[in-house]
């Protein structure tokens, strides 16, 4: 069977937010998709892109295409036999890098392309300046009125919606209270240990050319401070702890196997064997998770992607863990047995979609790249790329090394987990709770004049154990919320919901640490 191995990459940077420089992201996954073909640095370069025949997308936040692998082919003059567009979600393109290789090492390919990228930075810049759509930019289907964020999502109908709560940048919080109250940490070592672990990612992406913050010194103390420009956010993350999503980015990935890389008199120090990959997610509810300090899907599609690539932990020489917000590369390191504070070994290789770029669904794209560079160059053996999507809900994870697989098959040939986590226990729901509660985790959301705006708690009753969502009933446990010196978690009161929407929402429940209903605001 033939053995997949990565012969190029690329990545593209467009920093110039000016309308007149506007390049969409097509341009931009195609301009990164000749430079990986050029990274390949074959004498046979014409048979290199003649040969393409997968092309598969990561679907692109900033911009509503029709057929964006049709397109992509038709720019490259190329027919492949297999197109795809991903569905939306940070996950992907370590899923399409697995995909990928495994086409190949099952003969439905012989040259594969992988690629993403987003123009949220210029499609921002031609908002402001008026110009919808941007001159010259491929006209899609549907019109497009407004630049897309993922804190302006239509959060649906469900328990969530309801209260108000489901964007990224209120449930990632709940996760990192959740394990600090889980830990025994104190709020404010929180907040330090938060703010060396971005400031130490800070200084990776400062080197790191196709870093958006490429050459921009960012420090711990800025980063722990909260106020100015680094206004708090969702409790307890300000805005240096939340993913930077206006950037110009795209990367692009070719694959092929052994055999065809030595027909295209591909360098062998060109050659990285993906080893393997697993991925899986939790539920799409938040509020149906085991608990707010762990997450199955990260342990299980790291456990996984290690064995079914002959790999252990102490196998791993480099790490990119996706991190959006700080909790998701605590997660996974403290399944791993890392310390996040240890200066021997980096969590990550482009330093976090903060100071690196939150580029869409892309970022693990970039990592893939940087990871493959690394690994040509003999700064480790064996990597490992975790992509993380939704409210850290769907993780997929590969592991690639500059040596093949001494075992087994040439690649795996599935994927090794189920679609889903079901079998971890989750505490009954109540949607319309009453009475003595205790605080699970929680988080507040702050208006940009830095003033707290609403709390978020996720609650048991103490009578049943039974699991509710609701906002906070009034000031005074707004407050508290927003404490910096007493945990809130774990702490009782009561809970009741507006059953005739009286309040103004029908069904939205509060919370209140004052003890009395008539404490509302």
């Amino acid at each position: 069977m033939p053995v997949p191995v990565i012969i190029g990459v690329a990545d593209v940077v467009n920093r110039s937010t000016a309308v007149k420089d506007a390049k969409e992201p097509a341009d931009l996954m195609h301009q990164a998709i000749l430079a990986a073909l050029a990274d390949v640095a074959s004498p046979q370069p014409d048979a290199l892109r003649s040969g393409i025949d997968s092309i598969a997308a990561v679907n692109t936040w900033t911009w509503p295409y029709n057929d964006l692998p049709g397109l992509l082919a038709q720019k490259l003059g190329v027919s492949p036999s297999h197109t795809h567009i991903s569905p939306h979600g940070g996950n992907q393109p370590a899923l399409l890098l697995d995909e990928a290789a495994r086409r190949i090492a099952q003969g439905h390919a012989r040259v594969a392309v992988i690629t993403g990228g987003e123009a949220l930075a210029s499609l921002t810049a031609c908002a402001a300046a008026k110009k919808l759509p941007p001159p010259g930019w491929t006209q899609p289907n549907e019109q497009v009125r407004s630049v897309f964020s993922p804190t302006t999502r239509d959060l649906g109908s469900d328990l969530g919606a309801l209260h108000g709560l489901g964007a990224p940048v209120h449930v990632y919080p709940l996760f990192e209270n959740g394990f600090r109250a889980h830990r025994g940490q104190s709020i404010k070592d929180n907040n330090a240990e938060s703010a060396r672990l971005y400031a130490r990612f800070a200084k990776v992406a400062e080197k790191n050319p196709n870093a958006w913050s490429y050459g921009k010194e960012v420090t711990e103390q800025t980063i722990a401070t909260v106020g100015g420009k680094n206004r708090m956010i969702s409790f307890p993350y300000p805005l240096l702890m939340n993913a930077f999503n206006t950037v110009n980015l795209a990367s692009a990935v070719v694959l092929t196997s052994t055999e065809h890389a030595e027909r295209l008199g591909v360098p062998q120090s060109k050659w990285i064997y993906p080893l393997g990959g697993a991925g899986t997610q939790d539920s799409d509810h938040f509020w149906l998770r085991p608990n707010y300090h762990s997450s199955p899907s990260i342990s299980r599609s790291i456990d996984a992607a290690l064995k079914v690539s002959n790999l252990t932990k102490t196998d791993i020489d480099l790490y990119d863990l996706y991190s959006c917000f700080p909790i998701v590369p605590k997660l996974a390191a403290d399944h791993l047995g890392i310390d996040i504070d240890s200066q021997a070994r980096s969590l990550t290789l482009l330093g976090g979609l903060t100071s690196f770029g939150g580029a869409g669904n892309n970022y693990s794209m970039h990592a893939i790249t940087e990871m493959a560079r690394q690994l040509r160059d003999g700064n480790g053996r064996n990597g490992l790329v975790l992509a993380n999507g939704g409210v850290a809900t769907y993780q997929h994870v590969v592991c690639l090394s500059n040596r093949p697989r001494a075992t087994g098959p040439v690649y795996p040939m599935a994927n090794p987990l189920p679609s889903s986590v079901t079998d971890v226990a989750v505490p009954d729901i109540v949607e319309m709770p009453d009475g003595e509660a205790v605080i699970e985790t929680y988080t507040v959301s702050f208006h940009r004049s830095g003033q707290p705006e609403t709390g978020f708690i996720i609650g048991r009753l103490k009578k049943t154990g039974g699991r509710f969502v609701a906002n906070h009933a009034d000031e005074r446990t707004l407050r508290a919320l927003c404490s910096a010196d007493e945990e809130p978690v774990g702490r009782s009161g009561l809970v009741w919901c507006d059953r005739e929407g009286k309040m103004g929402v029908k069904g939205r429940c509060y919370f209140t640490l004052s003890g009395s209903e008539s404490a509302m605001l």
